[in-house]
């Protein structure tokens, strides 16, 4: 299960809102890389395919790759305002370490493939 707070549901349903394409969807996945080993992926998509899951999350349409599911379940995704700026935050009860910026992590099960440059 991935939650979606109410704030994060809100901004990220405006954006839905500005997109060109009709039937867009929120797309949440997992990549090799970043500084500790795994990326979050998080974006607009209007592609489907029979390797995906499909949730209804705060009224809208999620979709997650059924092999990113086992990084992901659990995911706790907010938005939060902070002065003049604001970004999402994600909470992954399924990392054991993530980086400074917390847009990458490692499992117990499995640590990724860390970018060099990092």
């Amino acid at each position: 299960m991935i939650n979606i707070s109410e704030t994060a549901a809100d901004r990220l349903k405006e954006m839905l809102a500005q997109q060109e394409a009709p039937g867009m969807f929120l797309r949440l996945g997992v990549t090799p890389g970043g500084c500790t080993g795994f990326s979050y992926a998080m974006g607009f998509d209007d592609k489907e395919s029979d390797e995906d899951l499909y949730m209804d999350i705060q009224s809208m349409k999620v979709v997650v790759e059924k092999e990113n599911l086992k990084y992901l379940d659990g995911l706790e995704i907010d938005f939060e305002e902070s002065g003049m700026t604001g970004g999402f935050t994600i909470h992954n009860p399924n990392a054991v370490a993530t980086c400074g910026c917390g847009s990458s992590f490692r499992t117990k099960e499995e640590a990724g493939v860390p970018d060099k440059d990092c």
